[in-house]
């Protein structure tokens, strides 16, 4: 018989099916789930703040409710992680920022209520970076990959990656602005969502940079990442960006396969500027696409990557608008990467912005000659796997000009709103996930899900757990 231990490591899917059975007791979960964080984060430190005892608490609940026949769904009981920029009420809430380390919200953010609602369990507040660019305070310690502690971890959801892909919780909350789902995910091995911009309410949501912020899942399965996306999105009045889509049953969508979707791919735009191991990979997952039924489309994204040149700036006058109760008034008290974005901001010109909103138009439009001709698109998640953390130090400001390079597969969907899904697709040399995404048309989380899902069945990568 499988042991609770041994069902730490298992997808949501599975585990959900046991607890509506009542074959798994959510307290006993919950309790085997405190333990292996105990155990291991203080090598991965995922974790900002572990709240055991709500978790107890939501766990005893759920238990209660599950025996008098009060079943809410996929996710009850289930034990998640929720990113340290959500605000959780009367819990800290602090940025991954010594200058929020005594902030306790008043309320729970939008997301935060809809999971309470689904029954899921709180295990704590996630490491990420400093008001989630690219950089960590150097006052508090930064998450590791689980599959080399040597190995960048991904960008601000760094934590929320390093705890999915270390069994430390079964999904997480993960938040994108440049790619910062796609970043962990992809260094971590796990399945990440960038939904359509205003799908998932941001309501209680930190923001970078609102023009470009998007939220949404992290797990370690397609329909793992489904199940937590059906719960977070939704119309909400209080984020005027949120969207009116109808309902899908996405478990439904995936269970019609893949047969039939035309995905395009640019052969040019996923080799350029990229490890060529993870454009190998992606290339080799078309062959594994085809098997299921799905036609393989060459298209022309020429000059996708030139609103890239402007995602710093555009982020940088963003961020700057959010933080002018802080900043320059308590400009010395961030860290150095942070505080660099924000100078960035105050001496970017409205012409420089100016061109960055010029060229969303210019991406929009490419994406939407390509949708004219296939139903998603096909390309790396990142230029490369995780790279070793002493070439990205936590601390190094990254020059301007750099920064464009490294969102080339990122920025553009955040710039356009467009939703992406992220799923490994290969090991490398040294032992580390490789991963590729699939873009999808505004709205329509259901045919990259099916498509993802497709791929999945036909291959093992995602059942790879690392060795902690």
């Amino acid at each position: 018989m499988t042991s609770v231990v041994d069902l730490l490591t298992r997808p949501i899917s599975e585990v959900s099916v046991l607890i509506e059975r009542r074959e798994l007791s959510p307290i006993a979960l919950v309790d085997a789930q405190l333990a292996r964080i105990a155990a291991l984060d203080g090598k991965l430190k995922s974790y900002l703040l572990v709240t055991a005892d709500l978790a107890r608490e939501q766990a005893a609940a759920a238990e209660r409710e599950i025996a008098r026949g009060h079943y809410r769904g996929k996710l009850h009981g289930i034990p998640l992680g929720i990113k340290d920029l959500v605000c959780t009420k009367g819990i800290a809430t602090t940025c991954a920022s010594p200058m929020l380390r005594d902030f306790k919200p008043l309320f729970d953010a939008a997301i935060v209520e809809k999971l309470t609602a689904a029954g899921a369990v709180c295990l704590g507040k996630l490491n990420l970076t400093e008001f989630a660019l690219y950089g960590y305070h150097p006052a508090l310690d930064y998450p590791r990959n689980p599959w080399n502690l040597d190995y960048w971890a991904g960008a601000s959801s760094s934590g929320s990656g390093a705890a999915t892909a270390g069994s430390l919780c079964f999904g997480a909350i993960g938040t994108d602005t440049g790619g910062s789902i796609r970043f962990p995910s992809s260094a971590c091995g796990i399945v990440g969502i960038k939904p359509t911009f205003g799908k998932v309410s941001r309501h209680g949501v930190f923001p970078l940079a609102d023009t470009l912020d998007h939220i949404g899942p992290m797990a370690r399965s397609v329909t793992d990442a489904a199940i937590m996306l059906q719960v977070l999105e939704g119309r909400d009045e209080r984020d005027p960006t949120t969207r009116s889509d109808p309902s899908i049953d996405y478990l439904a969508e995936i269970a019609r396969g893949a047969a039939g979707l035309k995905v395009g791919i640019d052969r040019n735009y996923c080799t350029i500027d990229t490890d060529p191991v993870q454009a190998d990979a992606t290339f080799r997952a078309c062959f594994m696409l085809r098997g299921q039924g799905v036609d393989i489309v060459d298209i022309d994204l020429a000059g996708i990557t030139d609103c890239c040149d402007y995602w710093l700036t555009t982020c940088a006058v963003d961020a700057l608008l959010r933080h002018r109760e802080f900043y320059p008034a308590r400009r010395l008290e961030y860290g150095p990467v942070f505080r660099a974005l924000l100078d960035y901001g105050a001496e970017a010109t409205a012409e420089d912005y100016a061109r960055g909103q010029k060229l969303r138009q210019s991406t929009l439009a490419l994406f939407a000659k390509a949708f004219a001709q296939v139903d998603c698109v096909l390309c790396p998640a990142t230029p490369t796997p995780a790279m070793p953390q002493q070439d990205f130090p936590p601390h190094q400001i990254a020059p301007p000009e750099a920064v464009a390079p490294l969102v080339r597969y990122s920025a553009p969907t955040n710039f356009s709103g467009h939703p992406s899904i992220t799923l490994p697709n290969g090991i490398n040399a040294e032992g580390l996930p490789t991963a590729m995404q699939f873009i999808g048309r505004h709205g329509d989380e259901a045919t990259i899900l099916r498509v993802a899902a497709a791929y999945e069945r036909a291959t093992e990568w995602h059942k790879r757990r690392p060795a902690l």
